[in-house]
């Protein structure tokens, strides 16, 4: 669509906008990874989360949303081509032929949000007060308790039911699971 005014001739295909991929399962990080080593500007948001490496809690990255990414592009300047034959990429979305435009508020909201996360202080994403959780390791092994805080990196506050009162136990995070 062309948009005459002061004399210009504007088209609207020209200007960038943001675009929807899907990747192949588990690959949205090789697909960005390589679409930008092809020059294309690409937005892949990540969250911090804590999981059990090796017995011990470990910060990871994990896609927020697993199996997409967004890709910045024009309609007319864009070589589009390479896009769907890069590795991890699945496809393009479309609804009938043409491409799904992502609004850039939702990409800015995304993209703010992401680095106010990188900005807090780092707290325990793994457990949160209330939880129930079962004691892996140690004298207490296989019994229940209720995680009440974390105190430091490493270690926890449990709530252990013991002589018919609930007694607060410190101990390390590594000891402690969901109940199965």
């Amino acid at each position: 669509m062309n948009d005459a005014t002061d004399g210009q001739v504007h088209d609207t295909k020209a200007i960038p906008r943001w675009y929807v991929i899907q990747c192949k399962g588990g690959e949205s990080f090789r697909a960005a990874e390589h679409l930008g080593n092809q020059g294309y500007e690409v937005f892949h948001p990540v969250l911090e989360v804590q999981k059990k490496r090796r017995g011990k809690l470990a910060w990871v990255a994990e896609p927020l949303f697993p199996y997409y990414l967004f890709i910045r592009l024009d309609r007319i300047a864009s070589n589009w081509r390479p896009i769907r034959s890069t590795r991890g990429v699945l496809k393009l979305l479309t609804f009938g032929e043409e491409p799904v435009a992502v609004a850039d508020s939702l990409i800015e909201t995304l993209r703010a949000n992401a680095s106010d996360a990188h900005e807090d202080e780092v707290a325990n994403v793994y457990f949160r007060a209330g939880d129930s959780v079962e004691i892996t390791e140690g004298p207490f092994q296989d019994l229940k308790a209720v995680f009440e805080s974390q105190k430091g990196e490493e270690r926890a506050i449990v709530l252990l039911n013991m002589l018919h009162k609930q007694q607060r136990l410190e101990m390390p995070i590594a000891q402690l699971r969901r109940p199965q």
